[in-house]
């Protein structure tokens, strides 16, 4: 089955679910939304930022972006890196794309602020040591509203 975000019968996809209900997310699930792609604050994060970028329609590979969304996207990773650095300190932003994880092939975009404090068991890949732990360490739901508010008004300062 071929999700249609327009035809909410038809999601089988987490993010496509999520573009069906675009308009009653939280600011972390849509802090910014354009030119054919959604910016939310990773939900299994113990980092503040880390952020994903994710088409507004179901692709699972770069070489299914058309030029308009391939042109945004690279707009949207240099905002973001910007952003990041501005509201939350980042010396640089990583940027990775992988989509292999079970239930999340669909493209996204991981953005994801490299701090200066980072040991090095946190450099480079490692980085995904932030992902995926125990509930009590990751970064609240209300923490990555407040962040998503003040990382929207970056955004908007780069327009």
């Amino acid at each position: 089955m071929t999700d249609d975000p327009l035809d909410p019968t038809t999601v089988t996809c987490f993010s496509c679910s999520q573009t069906v209900e675009l308009a009653t997310l939280p600011p972390r699930e849509a802090l910014v939304v354009e030119g054919g792609w959604r910016i939310a604050h990773a939900f299994n994060s113990a980092l503040p930022g880390w952020l994903v970028v994710l088409p507004m329609r179901h692709i699972t590979s770069m070489d299914e972006l058309t030029s308009e969304e391939a042109e945004a996207l690279g707009s949207l990773l240099r905002r973001a890196s910007r952003a990041l650095s501005a509201v939350v300190g980042s010396a640089k932003a990583y940027v990775m794309f992988l989509a292999e994880a079970e239930g999340f092939a669909h493209l996204h975009v991981h953005v994801v602020p490299r701090m200066e404090w980072f040991t090095p068991d946190q450099l480079g890949p490692r980085v995904f040591t932030f992902l995926g732990g125990p509930e009590s360490e990751r970064v609240r739901d209300d923490d990555m509203d407040e962040l998503a508010l003040r990382l929207r008004a970056a955004f908007a300062a780069e327009s």
